[in-house]
């Protein structure tokens, strides 16, 4: 996933409500930006971590900046945007980089299936060759991690994720086939699992969901301010 322009640098001051952060630019000067994470953000947001924001052309928009990455010592480059794992997906899947995922000629994003929800990419095979299940993929953004190379889902209570599993369940039991997709836009990271002491729903919901059939991959990537790649695949530590 191609940045449209390189990121800008600036310093965190502070971030509050959720999705907004003040920050100190380059110059000196300082600005209020969007912070598209509605999550904890756990150890990403001290003040004085040096941050990278991205810039939109548009005229119009309240808030010109956002917050793309989190400069960790001693970690490097830590993403945030939870809309960036889709297109980094919508990317990587039909470049075969996830070789799980390959086959599929046709991908489809935000998909209405089950009740009231989206899935996030729906690949299906060509309706002209032979016929395989089509497949309802879910991602999951991953930025937290408290044990050097170990990386976390979630770092809040998220009720919403566990009925995204429910949803996926049903679809294997209804003879289609379900992933759960982690990308974890974290270059310092070796083996992924749950944190089920933040939350002791999702963890449990996420390996029956993988006892019933759905299927969970994980996979880091790498960072730049130019770009984030997908890397490499990751062990999930049930």
């Amino acid at each position: 996933m191609l940045f449209p322009r390189p990121l800008e640098r600036g310093t965190l001051i502070r971030r509050y409500k959720r999705f907004l952060a003040d920050v100190t630019l380059a110059d000196g000067s300082e600005t209020t930006i969007h912070v598209p994470n509605p999550g904890a953000m756990l150890g990403l947001t001290e003040p004085g971590l040096q941050v990278w924001m991205s810039r939109s052309p548009d005229p119009k928009r309240k808030l010109p900046m956002t917050l793309e990455m989190v400069e960790l010592p001693g970690a490097g480059l830590v993403g945030v945007n939870t809309m960036n794992p889709n297109r980094i997906g919508e990317t990587a899947i039909p470049q075969g980089l996830i070789p799980e995922l390959t086959g599929y000629p046709i991908l489809r994003r935000e998909v209405r299936y089950d009740e009231n929800s989206r899935i996030d990419i729906l690949l299906q095979s060509d309706p002209d060759a032979l016929q395989r299940p089509s497949c309802w993929v879910e991602i999951k953004n991953v930025h937290f991690s408290r044990t050097p190379g170990l990386a976390e889902f979630p770092d809040c209570r998220t009720e919403r994720a566990v009925k995204h599993l429910r949803a996926l369940d049903r679809v294997v039991q209804a003879g289609g086939r379900a992933v759960m997709l982690f990308i974890v836009q974290r270059m310092d990271c070796t083996v992924f699992t749950t944190a089920d002491d933040i939350d002791r729903a999702y963890g449990p919901a996420l390996r029956e969901a993988a006892s019933q059939g759905v299927e969970v991959l994980c996979y880091s990537c790498h960072l730049t301010p130019e770009a984030i790649r997908l890397d490499r695949a990751l062990p999930w530590r049930p």
